[in-house]
């Protein structure tokens, strides 16, 4: 009798001890989980064309809800772009600070990116009287402080990606084209930067966004960096342009930015990134693979991404936009439902310069 129940105590404290090792397996991997879904938040939106309701947006919101649909998720970040003057009539006139777009997109719950070019409408990359010198030298100085007035007043946060691509040759303020020198960009970037100081606009976030370069035949990047105190987040444009006349061929996205984020990592280590413009074209492989392994590789292999921009927008006879086909289109919804992509929850966002997401 002793024995019998010194042999039910032992097979009791085994299963006691096997269910505690259970609970304890259960919450290991219920931790794993958490460790797992607490890793970084990334913000994402989209530059959003003119094929949904025949104007863009953020003028026409009708455009985000139209895209939202597709992806299947609420944006975290709009963007769209306006140059300095308006050229389409005699004499120019200037573009006044864009009140009406950032507040829809404010309300909306989304982060304004607005891209600020120092070029008219319609574009010239060969054009004296948009040069980097005309920046530096103050032609422009009353305009600029009228802009960052008017921001100011608006008063919430928003990205100001300013003279972009500046590494490239297909813009006014490029190196080597339109009369600029080398160092000119920085000198203008930095005279820009303090009137909107000057005039109390702090709720700009800056955003320097180079081009890719692949094969480094563009302007050393080093050279166009305006510093750490001038900067807030790092940026990259690029694209993988598939199967078309003067493109390189289907590109991966680790192939169009892995070393370009190298490059600007070096130069700004403790700048947090965005991809200002990204897309795929549809011709020369499955577009549907290369936007699950972006939104992937943006996630776990790019530490210094904390969002990302897509170019949603039908550009020089090329398939950017997620509808492009069925396929692309249920990948982007499928990858962007992870709860790694933060949703439209930052309309009463404050502080600045902005933070990513925690």
């Amino acid at each position: 009798m002793t024995r019998r129940m010194g042999m039910r105590g032992k097979r009791r404290a085994v299963i006691l001890l096997a269910a505690v090792a259970i609970v304890a397996l259960g919450a290991g991997a219920g931790a794993g989980a958490q460790q797992a879904r607490k890793g970084k938040t990334l913000l994402w939106g989209a530059t959003i064309g003119e094929q949904f309701t025949g104007d863009k947006a953020p003028w026409d919101m009708g455009a985000v809800s139209a895209f939202q649909s597709l992806a299947g998720k609420p944006l975290s970040v709009i963007s769209f772009f306006s140059p300095w003057m308006d050229c389409s009539t005699k004499p120019c006139t200037p573009f006044k600070f864009p009140t009406t777009p950032l507040e829809s997109v404010r309300r909306y719950g989304a982060i304004p990116f607005f891209s600020w070019a120092s070029d008219q409408s319609p574009p010239r990359v060969h054009n004296p009287k948009f040069q980097l010198a005309d920046i530096i030298h103050g032609r422009f100085d009353s305009y600029i402080r009228t802009f960052a007035h008017s921001a100011k007043v608006w008063g919430h946060p928003f990205f100001l990606r300013f003279d972009w691509e500046m590494n490239g040759f297909w813009n006014p303020w490029g190196q080597r084209v339109n009369g600029n020198r080398p160092r000119q960009y920085r000198k203008a970037w930095r005279h820009v930067h303090r009137i909107f100081t000057e005039e109390g606009a702090t709720n700009a976030s800056w955003v320097w966004c180079p081009n890719i370069d692949l094969s480094r035949k563009l302007f050393p990047l080093e050279r166009l960096y305006p510093g750490n105190r001038f900067v807030d987040w790092t940026c990259m444009s690029g694209f993988n342009w598939g199967k078309r006349a003067d493109s390189a061929g289907w590109q991966s996205f680790d192939t169009v930015f892995r070393s370009t984020y190298r490059r600007i990592v070096h130069i700004a280590p403790h700048k947090p990134m965005i991809l200002g413009e990204v897309g795929s074209n549809e011709r020369g492989g499955s577009k549907a693979h290369w936007i699950q392994h972006m939104l992937r590789a943006i996630a776990h292999h790019y530490p210094k991404m904390r969002g990302f921009i897509w170019f949603d927008v039908n550009d020089r006879g090329t398939n950017w936009p997620i509808e492009s086909s069925k396929a692309a289109t249920r990948a982007f919804r499928r990858g962007i439902a992870s709860p790694a992509f933060a949703t439209n929850r930052f309309g009463q966002l404050a502080g600045s310069p902005i933070r990513p997401p925690r």
